[in-house]
C-alpha cells in the first residue's frame, strides 16, 4: 500500500507539472493586439492614364484598410439573401469584372434585364446628375450603385438592414470597420463607401495600345489599319472609308461618358427605354451610356442587352445594321444609314477587330480568345 508520505510526494510532483505547464503557456501566448484605426493612404497606380477629371472623391479618400474592406465586401456572399452570391459572382476579373452570360442569374434563379457592365476605370466615369452609373445612369455616385444590386429582387435580393446585421455579427468585419473607418458600428453608408474605394482602385491602362503610345511596342499591319479606321471620319465624296468610332469612344478610357442611341432598334421596336426611365425626357428614349472599349475582347456579349456575341457582329452592326429612330445619334444617321452603310470591306472589319483587341490589358488577368 502507498504510504501517506508517498501520496504527498505524488501530489506535489503533479502540482509542479501543472504549474510548469501554466508558466510555459503564459510565456508563449502573445497578447492580442488592439484593433486601431489606420488611415494610411492607398497609393493609386494610374497606369500611365491621365488623372481622372474629378479625382478621387474628397469625402472618400482611398486608404489601405478602406480598400481592403471594400475588397472583402465585393467578394462577400453574406450580402445576398441566401449567402450564395457576391458582387464578384457577376463581375468576374477574368472578364474585366463583367459577366460572360448575356444576363446574370440572381439568387432566385431569375435573369436580369441588362448585361452586367464591366467594373474598371470607374474614376474616369462621369458621376453626378448628368452622368452616373449603370447603363441608364440611375446611380449618381459609385457608392450608390454598389448598394443597388444587393436590394434588386433579380440579383442578390437582400435588404440593407439584414446585410448590416450579418456584418455586425462578425468580429472580423467589426474589426475591419474600425481599421477602415474608426468605428465598429456597421452602417449602410460605410458599406457603400468601402465598395466605392475598392472599385476605384481597379485601373486598366497597360494594354498593347498603351505600350504603343509609350513607344514600347508596335502594331501589326492589320492593327495599324484598324487604328486608322477607328479614328478616321467618313468622306463619301472623296471615297474615304472610316469607322467614326472615336466620336463615342474617344479619350483615355475610350468612352465619351454620354448617353446615346446607337441604332439597335427602331422606335417601334424599343423594349428598353434606357435613360428615359430615369429622366422621363423624350430625347433620352433608348439612350444608354457609351461604355469603355478597354478590354472589350474580354467582355462579350455586347450592348446593354447582350445581343451581340462577337466583336465581328458589333462591327457589322455599325457598318450596315444601324436602324433609324427619333433619338438616333446624328453621326450614325449621316453615314451608317447610307446605302451600303459605312462601306467597310471584309478586310476593314477584320482590321478594326484586330485593333480593338489591342485594348486588352494583360495586367487584368483577362481571358481573351
Amino acid at each position: 500500500m502507498d504510504s501517506p508520505l508517498t501520496r504527498l510526494h505524488l501530489i506535489a510532483a503533479l502540482t509542479a507539472v501543472v504549474l510548469l505547464s501554466v508558466a510555459c503557456s503564459d510565456e508563449t501566448t502573445t497578447p492580442e493586439e488592439p484593433v486601431v484605426y489606420d488611415p494610411t493612404p492607398y497609393q493609386l497606380d494610374l497606369k500611365g492614364l491621365p488623372p481622372p477629371p474629378g479625382g478621387v472623391p474628397a469625402d472618400n479618400p482611398l486608404t489601405v484598410e478602406g480598400v481592403k474592406l471594400g475588397n472583402m465586401l465585393f467578394n462577400e456572399k453574406l450580402l445576398s439573401k441566401d449567402g450564395s452570391q457576391s458582387c464578384a459572382s457577376c463581375h468576374l476579373q477574368e472578364h474585366a469584372f463583367s459577366d460572360p452570360r448575356r444576363f446574370s442569374i440572381g439568387v432566385e434563379g431569375l435573369p436580369g434585364t441588362r448585361q452586367a457592365m464591366a467594373v474598371f476605370n470607374m474614376l474616369w466615369r462621369r458621376p453626378g446628375p448628368q452622368g452616373g452609373f449603370f447603363w441608364d445612369g440611375r446611380a449618381e455616385l459609385l457608392r450608390h450603385q454598389a448598394l443597388m444590386p444587393i436590394q434588386d429582387p433579380l440579383e442578390m435580393n437582400e435588404t440593407l438592414e439584414n446585410v448590416v446585421s450579418k456584418l455586425q455579427a462578425s468580429k472580423t468585419y467589426r474589426d475591419q470597420f474600425v481599421r477602415a473607418f474608426n468605428t465598429d458600428t456597421v452602417n449602410v453608408q460605410l458599406i457603400g463607401r468601402a465598395l466605392e474605394q475598392f472599385m476605384n482602385t481597379l485601373v486598366s491602362g497597360n494594354a498593347k495600345f498603351d505600350k504603343v503610345q509609350r513607344g514600347e511596342a508596335m502594331y501589326t499591319p492589320s492593327e495599324q489599319r484598324g487604328r486608322d479606321l477607328f479614328f478616321r471620319e467618313v468622306d463619301p465624296n472623296l471615297g474615304i472609308r472610316g469607322g467614326e468610332c472615336f466620336h463615342c469612344h474617344g479619350g483615355p478610357n475610350f468612352s465619351n461618358n454620354q448617353f446615346m442611341n446607337n441604332g439597335l432598334d427602331s422606335d417601334a421596336e424599343f423594349t428598353d427605354l434606357g435613360r428615359y426611365n430615369v429622366t422621363q425626357r423624350p430625347p433620352d428614349r433608348a439612350r444608354f451610356i457609351s461604355p469603355s472599349l478597354r478590354n472589350i475582347a474580354a467582355t462579350a456579349p455586347y450592348m446593354h442587352d447582350g445581343r451581340f456575341a462577337t466583336l465581328e457582329e458589333v462591327v457589322d452592326h455599325y457598318n450596315t445594321g444601324v436602324k433609324r429612330s427619333a433619338t438616333l445619334e446624328l453621326p450614325l444617321m449621316q453615314f451608317n444609314l447610307r446605302p451600303g452603310g459605312l462601306g467597310l470591306t471584309d478586310q476593314d472589319k477584320q482590321d478594326l477587330v484586330a485593333f480593338l483587341k489591342t485594348l486588352s490589358d494583360p495586367d487584368m488577368g483577362l481571358v481573351v480568345d
